[in-house]
């Protein structure tokens, strides 16, 4: 009997590939970077770079496969940063600060007046350029060129970031500073971080500050522009953490030895993801716009795709007529049907064409039973109605 209400067709497509799809919502590792310690990670558009202590490497491939990008940055021992700007990409390393113009094909040193070499961090912010190592913190306003000392002076200074025009620094022993003058005065701003020290990571989420701390505590979150910190505790591990990247959506940190933690909710609740992860010491993090990107302390590189990530509440919120969710799943797969019509109809259809279920669909939020099909990779054929397509996968 054919049906007259509009309808859903819903194509299996058994895929002999389906082996490459199974990691889905695992860590990769990297190749190239196998055995490796990475340091520091960035993203510039298509180039991914990670630092270690063999040097650069540059990705073109969303982080799948890196190469040794080091012609004219001979310097001896690790690559401890990244920033970029309009025009460059810089890092600093243990021999000063390097810049490429040629996103990393070659680098040419740029370390005039900074006295002592060994630098931990470096950060890009409108046209001034600042650097943090041992020495205390310096700036460039000509593109690297030339540094000048910007305070704190004989501080080992470990982690910068910038809120609007405000920088905040952490230390190695003294714990974290602001600078509301591009670095000509520092105020220490510790209320609530007790004794801790060796804050080896910050960054700024919209008007949200956080600070990774040392081994026995976690990450600290001030809320207004540092004048109180809080250490943050549901669904994070107690250890030094080292590294953070965010976006709109997620803050995420990592561990030394207890791996990755994300939140979606600005800090209040974590949860980790270790899934794959071969080395949960975790030195960096970086975003790009489908992978978060992970610098391990003795295997390298890893990556993990950002759509693993989205919850349920975060799909639920999109305009699409359609949403799938979870994707990929393994019992269950959920539709948020957006139409004009009240009902639809689905139909079910293996890789031969076969028909292997059909059903009804309520506008609003619905749920099919997947657990009879294989796994394999799914192409959702919205029709009539809705014109959509939509890939999914069954693990």
């Amino acid at each position: 009997m054919i049906m007259k209400k509009p309808y859903i067709n819903i194509f299996l497509l058994a895929s002999a590939l389906f082996s490459s799809f199974t990691s889905f919502s695992q860590w990769q590792q990297a190749a190239g970077t196998s055995g490796l310690n990475i340091q520091s990670l960035i993203t510039n558009g298509m180039y991914n770079f990670a630092g270690g202590s063999t040097g650069a490497y540059l990705s073109t491939d969303n982080g799948a496969n890196y190469i040794l990008s080091n012609n004219g940055n001979d310097a001896v021992g690790p690559t401890r940063g990244f920033a970029k700007n309009n025009n460059y990409v810089y890092t600093c390393t243990s021999q000063g600060v390097f810049r490429s113009s040629d996103n990393g094909a070659t680098w040419i040193s740029t370390s005039s007046g900074i006295s002592n070499l060994l630098n931990h961090g470096i950060l890009n912010v409108g046209a001034k350029l600042f650097l943090v190592g041992v020495g205390g913190v310096y700036k460039s306003e000509d593109n690297g060129d030339n540094w000048s000392a910007a305070g704190l002076t004989g501080t080992d200074v470990r982690s910068i970031t910038a809120m609007q025009d405000t920088l905040y620094i952490g230390t190695l022993n003294s714990g974290i500073y602001k600078s509301t003058d591009w670095g000509a005065n520092w105020v220490s701003i510790n209320n609530g971080l007790g004794s801790s020290s060796g804050f080896r990571a910050m960054e700024c989420k919209g008007n949200t500050l956080f600070a990774a701390g040392p081994i026995g505590t976690g990450v600290y979150r001030s809320t207004d522009f540092g004048a109180n910190w809080a250490l943050l505790s549901v669904g994070l591990a107690t250890s030094s953490y080292r590294g953070f990247a965010s976006n709109e959506q997620l803050i995420v940190a990592g561990s030394f030895g207890r791996g990755v933690f994300y939140s979606t909710n600005n800090g209040d609740s974590w949860t980790q993801i270790n899934s794959g992860l071969t080395d949960t010491t975790i030195f960096d993090l970086a975003l790009n716009d489908n992978y978060l990107i992970a610098a391990t302390n003795t295997q390298g590189v890893f990556r993990f795709p950002l759509m693993a990530l989205f919850s349920v509440t975060e799909q639920l919120n999109s305009n699409e007529p359609i949403v799938l969710y979870p994707n990929p799943t393994k019992n269950r797969l959920n539709f948020k049907l957006s139409t004009k019509q009240e009902t639809a109809c689905y139909v079910i259809y293996n890789y031969f064409g076969q028909e292997v279920g059909n059903g009804s669909l309520n506008n609003g939020v619905n749920s099919i039973d997947t657990t009879p099909l294989k796994a394999g990779v799914y192409y959702l054929k919205i029709g009539d109605e809705i014109t959509q397509k939509h890939k999914f996968i069954i693990q």
